[in-house]
């Protein structure tokens, strides 16, 4: 059996760089509706720039925030098996700003909920491991609780499309770039489903969008540099990678001391909105510690929504309810949203185990990247969750 894997460089996203090229919209977006503006690279075919629209209403059509989401969009020759690249760029704030954002853009019971679970204090506590200095050894996987109020308990970190969703500004030219690959066999028509031996150009687009709307965690971070080969244990306040999705991640365990689950191992992490006494729907737990996938994405092969961590060819990807109620807890509003509405039962999503696409969140660059605590005092970070979209391919030998 071989595998084939594909890696890409990190996009860096430097405030005060003018945006270039011509703004490209959807079709017209309802009243009241989140939009965005898509700049083509040079030679993006239309047939790409139509799909990346169409990916951009569909998160439209759910979404009533009035802000516009920037990104830089492409489709070109990566080279390798590479099916795509996108990176979001990113900023931090203090925990307590994040804390009265999300207070003030209550609009659902799912938000009165999610914002009663969370403390009202200048810090927060977490379940951690991995750390340079974890009172169980150096770099021990075992669990701890962090809670000695130092910087990665008083930090959150946004997308800026995210932190604009709660009232924050910035200015930054793209909160994302994508581009994807031409020398792979697209479907960009829904209308009729997906062709067989064909990706869902539509779906993947919209699934990396919603990563630029804030479904990201920084566990993804912990993950990749705790380990030695990458220039691990760092110390825990050098982990100032906190998204306000993680303010939402349990387990049993951390629901039995009170905090919310931020370590990387095999354990069962979820999607809770009391305090971890009420499962949603589960995480991925990490690709170095963990089940194999990054933790910005629902656990795989559930069926869980569309932002599940991988996809085969001939598989239309469908946003679910779960989805919506994750981006709805972060700062994003609803149409119509009803929050007594039960969760539609998770569908079988039939998977072709011989062809698949990997979706990686994770910055895997030079580990000094992980920057010193006094490099958070600014508002703007480097991007730290570059996404990147590979193919796997196994044969029978």
């Amino acid at each position: 059996m071989k595998t084939y894997i594909a890696k890409i460089k990190q996009l860096a996203v430097i405030t005060g760089v003018a945006v270039s090229g011509i703004g490209v919209s959807g079709a017209v977006a309802p009243v009241n509706a989140l939009t965005f503006n898509f700049t083509p690279a040079a030679g993006t075919s239309q047939q790409a720039i139509q799909g990346f629209a169409a990916a951009g209403n569909l998160w439209s059509s759910l979404l009533t925030d009035n802000i516009t989401v920037n990104i830089k969009i492409g489709f070109e020759r990566l080279g390798g098996t590479m099916l795509g690249e996108a990176n979001s760029s990113l900023q931090t704030f203090q925990y307590i700003d994040v804390y009265n954002g999300l207070n003030n853009d209550r609009r659902s019971l799912d938000d009165d909920a999610a914002v009663r679970s969370l403390p009202n204090s200048p810090a927060f506590k977490m379940l951690l491991n991995r750390t340079y200095n974890s009172p169980y050894g150096r770099g021990s996987a075992t669990a701890y609780v962090d809670s000695d109020g130092d910087l990665n308990n008083k930090r959150i970190t946004l997308t800026t499309a995210n932190a604009r969703a709660i009232g924050f500004t910035n200015n930054v030219p793209y909160d994302a770039e994508i581009s994807f690959s031409n020398q792979h066999n697209w479907d960009f028509n829904r209308s009729n489903g997906i062709n067989a031996n064909t990706f869902d150009f539509v779906g993947i687009a919209a699934h990396e969008i919603g990563h630029a709307l804030g479904f990201i965690s920084g566990v993804d971070i912990l993950d990749y540099y705790s380990s030695t080969s990458n220039g691990g244990p760092y110390n825990d306040d050098e982990f100032i990678y906190v998204s306000p999705l993680d303010l939402f991640r349990y387990s049993t365990e951390s629901k039995n001391r009170g905090v919310i689950d931020w370590t990387a191992d095999k354990r069962d992490k979820y999607f809770s909105l009391d305090k971890g006494a009420t499962k949603i729907a589960s995480f991925a737990t990490g690709e170095q510690f963990g089940d194999g996938r990054e933790p910005s994405h629902w656990k795989d092969d559930l069926g869980l929504g569309i932002m599940d961590p991988t996809v085969a060819r001939g598989e239309k990807l469908t946003i679910s309810q779960r989805d919506l109620r994750a981006l709805d807890v972060i700062g994003w509003n609803r149409t119509g949203y009803n929050s007594s509405l039960r969760l539609q039962a998770a569908s079988t999503v039939g998977k072709n185990s011989s062809n698949r696409i990997v979706d990686s969140d994770l910055n895997a660059n030079n580990p000094t990247e992980v920057p010193e605590p006094a490099n958070f005092i600014s508002t703007l970070i480097l991007t730290a969750f570059g996404i990147k979209m590979v193919l796997k391919r196994r044969q029978k030998l």
